[in-house]
């Protein structure tokens, strides 16, 4: 039977729940195994065979292959010619093939894992419903078919749920149905048919889809693939994979140096031929073998490995910001919140702790303390015009929901009234929620007579809607102005009765009209410890915070005066002073504001586009559905894990998992962590290009052979492409990245200092090597020639992954034992190349070298960071 053909007390019987007091754990476990489980069918992995074919597919692979292939019809041809042949050297060619392979479905398959970690983490959403008769909040993948979930304006329905009460209830099932209007709901409304469409089943919410107004209580009717969004896409991620703009720019990057590979490794060819055929030495194995080396030096040129490199770095690096509370839900933010030069942020539960606490009540012109309340009106008012639930339970009470008012529950609870009760016997006849723009929340009861009705919102407007004398609400005004001053929030009340009203919606103002003043509570909300501590490392790192509060002038200023956000030449204005502003005088004049008190949602939407059209990059805050279209504007839209809307969790780049300004600017620090070490492993890979191209093209031009065998040259690809590289990829994030100017975001990757780096290095690399060709300054056998050179090459590059670890003047010593998983992979790396050399003469061609060659070769091959450090030595001296 579909759910939306029946009755709410046809559904309940069904699935055998009731409605106060929802399903029983044993219950719940028996609903899960027959009717499954929340979460949505996932894309069967790849195969490991898939895997290994797509790597081995990439164009530098097939290129290898190609050249195996050579090496192998040459080799089969000198066999059956003169009986001699070489196989060793082609086995060793498809075995470097072999590794290369492996290593990168390696890599692959851990970034595809912490992908696959991030998704769980993605949909770890809480839901609050009620169970056992305890109101509980749950994971949404642990909801089952007969779950009684309650909903409210902001939520993303985590299943599909039979309507059962609704209060001026209304969602978006625009990604469902492609309705672009809201639909309101109706518990009431039975289809004539089966064949409604999903449009017209008002009386059903479903999975996928947003709460834009409103409050309700479905039953649960399907869940994950049975659900209606579940049977249209049967593969569900909530993780974005798409390649980000600096992605893009090293893929044009490795494109660059792929051409400028191939240019050179064609020319190397050409002269070895030209070489050839001039001295007579010209045949189809010596033209092969060169046409074999120029194909793997295009492979040694190419950064092939930096895509994988990169996918890797942003997985694992995403995965250690998620675990300190910074879940980043778009990649492209990773690289963006590096660049932030402003901030734009909320107050409550961000800058502070969120955790409200009712300090002082205002009723009957007098003050008392929470606990010495008996305005029974007041007492409703908290626990009636609320949809937030408190458990007692723990030593402290566990906030579920708005947690402003959570506190007035708690207050209600220490004047010894229980809301459960008050809020059961109160039949509620409609609801306006509270927004930014009326800043007010109105609940009307049914009452003996008519109808109550509860209101509570800014002083300000509280008092605009009730009949207060002019000297009462002066005295009310002097009041509240003193709490405001204290940083304290102020919330006011009121209330009315009124008989009969034909239509609740389009009677708004003349509800709410001629009310009656109950009073106000002054709640305290702390800054967080820590902020402090992040709003000065926002100065130092020249990012400008910019405090957007929903919070009157008074309280806002106080606030800002506490972090020192206001100097001489700051400001602190209300939202309704910058309405009447052009776009243009709005960019003019916010330099110098700080604070927006009583901030809505189109002025942070204009604020934000001010911002940006100055050249700004804007990072933006919220936590409520109006707060959703400037976080979707912003350079890197930022929403709150805890207190916030799922409609703003869906338009963010990064969700806040504990709501703290400081975790904001430990994702600034990481995203500018993120963007060094692309630049560091880049630096690395491109100075192992520039010097095997130099020292092959000039060994060939003077008249040698090429210093490397295909095999060597395919090791140094190994080391260039592979873990080295890789664990430049993953250094630590320094601390002193928040002392820096922020990086412009159309900066390329390759900035000057790194040209510089890369150019002296690798000639300085090239020029040792070549000396080492031209005089044996090593003193090596003729024997051991070609070995040791092979052996200071790699050495060399070993060394200057130190050096790639350095993007500025700083000495590499400062942080040399940081990385530790670059010492481990230093350290098997030269043991192989130990092993390589001392026993891969079969394989290698090389020959044994004694310890005092190893000494000598270490000791050069150390010499690229002693002269790099002497050079930044130099300029630290002429630029201190």
């Amino acid at each position: 039977m579909n759910a939306f053909m029946e009755t709410k007390e046809q559904t309940l019987r069904r699935l055998n729940v009731d409605s106060t007091i929802g399903l029983t754990a044993s219950q719940a476990a028996e609903s899960a195994k027959t009717n499954g489980i929340n979460s949505f069918s996932k894309k069967k992995p790849d195969s490991m065979a898939k895997r290994i074919w797509e790597a081995a597919s990439e164009p530098m692979i097939i290129m290898l292959i190609i050249a195996a292939i050579i090496t192998l019809g040459v080799n089969i041809a000198r066999y059956f010619r003169s009986g001699n042949a070489d196989f060793i050297e082609c086995l060793g060619i498809f075995a470097a093939i072999s590794l290369s392979v492996i290593i990168t479905v390696v890599m692959e398959g851990r970034s595809a894992k912490a992908f696959e970690a991030l998704s769980k983490i993605n949909e770890d959403t809480q839901v609050r419903l009620i169970r056992n008769g305890e109101i509980q909040l749950i994971p949404q993948k642990d909801i089952v078919v007969g779950d009684i979930v309650y909903v409210e304006t902001g939520d993303k329905l985590p299943a599909d749920g039979r309507l059962l009460e609704g209060i001026a209830l209304s969602a978006d099932e625009s990604s469902l149905t492609g309705e672009s209007l809201p639909v309101d709901k109706d518990s009431d409304m039975l289809p004539d048919n089966e064949e409604t469409p999903v449009a017209e089943r008002t009386n059903m919410l479903f999975s996928g889809s947003f709460i834009t107004g409103g409050s309700g209580k479905m039953v649960v009717t399907g869940v994950g693939d049975n659900t209606e969004f579940g049977q249209i896409a049967k593969e569900l991620s909530s993780t974005e994979k798409g390649s980000t703009p600096l992605q893009e720019q090293l893929a044009r990057l490795g494109k660059t140096i792929t051409i400028l590979g191939a240019t050179m490794a064609a020319i190397v060819f050409i002269i070895q031929v030209i070489i050839f055929i001039s001295n007579g030495t010209a045949n189809i194995e010596i033209i092969s073998e060169a046409f074999i080396t120029s194909i793997i030096l295009i492979v040694a040129a190419v950064p092939e490995g930096l895509p994988t490199i990169v996918a890797v770095s942003l997985a694992v690096n995403i995965i250690k910001m998620s675990k300190q509370n910074a879940l980043v839900k778009k990649m492209i933010a990773c690289e963006t919140i590096g660049c932030i030069n402003v901030i734009c942020s909320d107050k409550t539960g961000t800058l502070t702790e969120n955790r409200m606490t009712v300090t002082d009540v205002y009723t009957d012109r007098e003050l008392v303390r929470p606990n010495e309340m008996h305005n029974a009106l007041l007492l409703d008012n908290f626990c009636i015009n609320s949809t937030a639930d408190v458990n007692y339970e723990g030593a402290q009470p566990k906030f579920i929901g708005n947690p402003t008012e959570c506190a007035l529950l708690v207050a209600a609870h220490e004047a010894g009234n229980e809301y459960k009760d008050i809020r059961s016997n109160a039949k509620i006849a409609h609801v306006f929620p509270f927004t930014s723009e009326t800043k007010n929340m109105t609940t009307i009861v049914e009452a003996d007579k008519g109808y109550a009705v509860y209101t509570k919102g800014s002083p300000e407007k509280i008092l605009d809607l009730c009949m207060v004398s002019g000297s009462l609400a002066k005295e009310i005004e002097e009041k509240i102005r003193g709490f405001q001053e204290k940083a304290c929030r102020v919330i006011a009340f009121a209330h009315k009765e009124f008989n009969q009203i034909s239509d609740f919606s389009s009677n708004r103002k003349e509800i709410e009209s001629n009310m009656v003043y109950d009073g106000f509570v002054a709640i305290t909300d702390p800054l967080r410890e820590d902020v402090y501590i992040a709003v000065e490392r926002c100065r130092n790192a020249g990012i400008d915070l910019k405090m957007l509060t929903g919070d009157n002038i008074v309280t806002a200023i106080a606030i800002a005066n506490e972090l020192h956000l206001l100097g001489e030449e700051h400001r602190a204005v209300e939202a309704k002073e910058l309405e009447h502003l052009s776009d243009e005088e709005l960019a003019d004049i916010l330099p110098q504001i700080r604070v927006i008190a009583r901030s809505t949602p189109i002025i942070k939407m204009r604020v934000v586009n001010a911002l940006k059209s100055c050249g700004n990059v804007v990072a933006v805050t919220g936590d409520g559905i109006n707060d959703a279209p400037a976080i979707k504007n912003a350079d890197v839209g930022i929403a709150m894990g805890i207190s916030g809307t799922e409609v703003s969790k869906e338009a963010s780049d990064i969700v806040l998992l504990d709501d703290s300004f400081s975790t904001i600017v430990k994702a600034v620090q990481w995203g500018r962590g993120i963007y060094e070490n692309f630049q560091r492993f880049i630096q690395f890979q491109l100075t192992v290009n520039l010097s095997s191209v130099v020292v092959v093209l000039f060994s060939i031009l003077v008249g040698f052979k090429s210093p490397f065998s295909a095999l060597e040259l395919l090791w140094i690809n190994i080391i260039m492409d592979g873990p080295p590289a890789l664990t430049l990829g993953l250094e630590p994030i320094r601390s002193d990245l928040m002392k820096r100017q922020p990086v412009s975001r159309g900066s390329s990757i390759v900035s000057k200092g790194m040209l510089g780096r890369i150019v002296f290095n690798g000639l300085f690399i090239s020029a040792v090597f070549m000396s080492q060709t031209a005089f044996n300054f090593l003193g090596g056998t003729p024997e051991q020639v070609s070995t040791i050179l092979f052996t200071l090459f790699v050495v060399f590059q070993l060394f200057n992954a130190f050096n790639s670890r350095e993007l500025t003047n700083h000495s590499v010593f400062a942080n040399f034992t940081n990385n530790k998983l670059m010492l481990l992979v230093f350290g098997i790396t030269f043991a192989l190349q130990v092993i390589i050399t001392q026993f891969g003469s079969a394989l290698f061609g090389t020959v044994p070298l004694p310890f005092i060659m190893w000494m000598k070769i270490v000791g050069v091959a150390f010499s690229v960071i002693i002269v790099s450090e002497v050079l930044k030595l130099i300029k630290r001296y002429l630029f201190k």
